[in-house]
């Protein structure tokens, strides 16, 4: 799966894919711009794109299991997808930690015992077997009292 965090400002995240229990890429880059919309995806790799075109407002023909975060100009987003409701989307709140995949709740205790989002995904691939390879970083723009 993966691990993607969102913390003071950051998003980091790994770059390792898996097939089960089989590592598939240790270099996979997760994020993609599309219309000035930054996603970062977790979940089945085959699914991103349908998740990315959902956000945009096109129907799935088939079942979607991924999940990410869309910064979308100042607004970050938790998206997904739910067969019987369609794209969920929650804004994020900027001044609180975020994580998910397969190595959140690794993230969440680094977090809680000070780390930045980029060691927090380091100490996550250290205990998560699906999150590994490089950690890539993204600031989240703020502005004055948002």
């Amino acid at each position: 799966m993966t691990t993607i965090v969102y913390s003071q400002g950051v998003i980091a995240y790994d770059s390792r894919t898996t097939r089960g229990t089989t590592i598939t890429d240790d270099d996979k880059e997760k994020m993609v711009l599309v219309d000035g919309v930054h996603f970062i995806f977790s979940g089945c790799t085959c699914d991103f794109q349908a998740l990315r075109d959902a956000y945009f407002g096109r129907k799935p023909s088939a079942e979607i299991e991924a999940s990410g975060f869309a910064l979308d100009g100042e607004n970050l987003y938790l998206i997904g997808f739910d067969d019987k409701t369609g794209l969920w989307k929650e804004e994020v709140d900027l001044d609180r930690p975020h994580a998910i995949g397969s190595g959140a709740a690794h993230a969440f205790t680094a977090i809680d015992m000070g780390a930045t989002a980029v060691k927090a995904v380091e100490m996550a691939i250290k205990r998560d077997n699906c999150s590994g390879g490089t950690i890539r970083a993204l600031s989240v723009p703020r502005t004055p009292n948002k």
